[in-house]
């Protein structure tokens, strides 16, 4: 063999590793710029003035993840970004309720999947007991915290998208005990988000069927406290979910004492 040959083939074996360094590099790039921009939109939704914008430029956002995800189905802060857009769409902007079931399940599959993922343990979730799960969750770590972030925001908004479905509802108990496992090691700044889903979980359900409106109004209290009476969903949810719960049962007592008289 030649020594020409033999630096044709180096070469070429150098140029090959070049590529694909630069491609790694590049969907590294594409994944990071794609997960911040996706935290960035989340900011951008909620300082909306005008809704209409929102519900108009968001589903090209979540066609463009959808295809950063078929050139890399395993990239798991591209799953998560995917899961939250897809979960705040179909919550808040589907009125047709079969259109907002879909989207939300998709956001469910997008956030198991990034989860699976980064927290091996979790893969096996959806079949294990109330405490066998409950012992995986004291393995999560803050490195975790982005893929447990998307999956709570996922399950809750496919919960509320599926509420006549009783299997959903069981996993109200799992989703509590993720959420407050996630207080303890993610984002701070997320915390006031966090204490609101904890709120609407509790509130989901009327107290006859497992509701828990008084812990609901707790959750709700301290996501207000945390900040500083600046998050309106906060309040918002607050009168949606601890308001209405309390409404119901002063009519249910009115009723009883009725019929009782």
């Amino acid at each position: 063999m030649s020594i020409r040959y033999r630096l044709c083939v180096r070469a070429a074996q150098l140029a090959l590793s070049g590529l694909l360094l630069l491609h790694a590099g590049c969907a590294s790039l594409i994944s990071n710029a794609a997960s911040g921009f996706a935290d960035h939109l989340s900011a951008a939704v909620t300082n909306q003035n005008d809704p209409e914008t929102v519900r108009d430029g968001a589903p090209a956002y979540m066609l463009l993840l959808d295809s950063l995800l078929e050139g890399d189905p395993g990239d798991p802060a591209l799953l998560a970004a995917a899961a939250n857009l897809y979960a705040s769409y179909g919550a808040v902007f589907a009125d047709d309720p079969n259109r907002s079931a879909r989207l939300t399940e998709r956001a469910r599959h997008y956030a198991e999947k990034a989860l699976c993922i980064s927290y091996a343990r979790s893969c096996e979730w959806n079949g294990a007991t109330y405490e066998a799960y409950e012992v995986t969750l004291a393995h999560l770590k803050h490195k975790h915290g982005e893929a447990v972030y998307a999956y709570g925001v996922a399950w809750l908004a496919y919960i509320r998208a599926h509420s006549d479905d009783w299997n959903a509802l069981a996993r109200l108990p799992h989703l509590e005990a993720l959420l407050n496992r996630y207080i303890e090691i993610g984002d701070a700044a997320k915390a006031s988000t966090v204490y609101t889903y904890l709120g609407i979980l509790a509130t989901l359900r009327p107290p006859a069927l497992g509701g828990e409106p008084e812990k609901g109004k707790q959750y709700f209290e301290r996501a207000i406290e945390l900040s500083n009476g600046t998050d309106l969903s906060a309040k918002v949810e607050y009168a949606r979910g601890y308001a209405r719960a309390l409404r119901t049962r002063i009519a249910r007592s009115v009723a009883e004492r009725g019929a009782c008289s």
